[in-house]
């Protein structure tokens, strides 16, 4: 956790640094555009930056910066480091018991397919969503209910 948080702050140093080489940029090659119309410094700096790439790089800058926080909270509130950080740690003590799954269950190609359907509905034509929307509907219920029937019934 502890590189997961030196990474996140590099990050967040990054984007800081590219935020501000982007808008010294732009104010370097619009300058001359804006500044001969009789208007202020202000109104000239204000004219020469792009504000879309600026506000994102500062945003990105930011929620690297909320991140790398976080992670560093959560750090300290574990109190110990995670197997993945202990240089003597085996493969099998990182490895927890994350559920069971069914590698034969066809149930979520059918789910991302109406999810497609779906979208496509409201892209293209509306009246594909209530299509998607019944699929769905059908392979939620298949999903949740594929161990009450058929071969692995239980």
């Amino acid at each position: 956790m502890r590189s997961n948080t030196v990474i996140w702050w590099l990050l967040s140093v990054f984007f800081l640094v590219v935020a501000a080489l982007y808008i010294g940029w732009n104010l370097i090659v619009h300058w001359d555009q804006y500044s001969g119309a009789g208007q202020s410094a202000w109104e000239t700096i204000t004219l020469s930056i792009e504000w879309v790439g600026s506000v994102a790089l500062l945003f990105s800058a930011i929620m690297a910066a909320f991140i790398a926080f976080y992670v560093g909270r959560v750090h300290k509130a574990q109190g110990g480091e995670l197997p993945e950080d202990v240089l003597t740690a085996d493969i099998d003590d990182g490895d927890p018991e994350i559920g069971e799954f069914s590698p034969w269950s066809w149930w979520p190609i059918v789910l991302a397919a109406s999810a497609a359907v779906g979208v496509l509905g409201l892209a293209v034509g509306v009246w594909m969503f209530p299509i998607g929307l019944a699929i769905f509907v059908v392979a939620i219920v298949g999903w949740v209910y594929e161990y009450y029937r058929g071969y692995f019934a239980r």
